[in-house]
């Protein structure tokens, strides 16, 4: 019985996980453009180094499906390098926080139905927004 009640759980957990990113997603798909703001060291949102504007529907759905690629725990005592803004129609839709510099704290992080979320930032995901910053 134990055993039933704990896959169960399990199985909960990981629809939910899937079910973040489907949301996720949902909302962005109707983005038609991004805002990419990169911090300076030590996480201070007033301390833009860079900006990107992508309208490029292929990049705004590639960005989306990198944040939406693997939940992961929120990581606290961790500072953001920079922050993603999906916008439809000059408003934003969805803001989203990243720390790309720090392997322990590496991952995106953002607010789905009023419910705070975290998804993993892979190397992947890392050596894009890297790329973006320099070009």
């Amino acid at each position: 019985m134990k055993q039933i009640i704990f896959i169960l759980l399990l199985s909960v957990f990981f629809s939910a996980c899937n079910d973040t990113a489907k949301q996720f997603k949902e909302k962005n798909a109707v983005a038609d453009s991004i805002a990419i703001n990169f911090f300076k060291a030590g996480g201070k949102m007033d301390t833009v180094t860079a900006v990107k504007i992508i309208r490029d529907k292929k990049t705004i759905d590639e960005i989306a499906g990198m944040i939406a690629a693997s939940s992961a725990s929120i990581k606290d005592k961790c500072t953001f390098d920079g922050s993603i803004h999906f916008f439809k129609s000059d408003r934003v839709i969805q803001d989203v926080f990243f720390n790309s510099s720090s392997k322990e704290c590496r991952q995106f992080q953002f607010r789905l139905n009023g419910h705070h979320a975290a998804t993993e930032l892979d190397d992947n995901a890392r050596d894009y927004l890297s790329v973006l910053k320099n070009k």
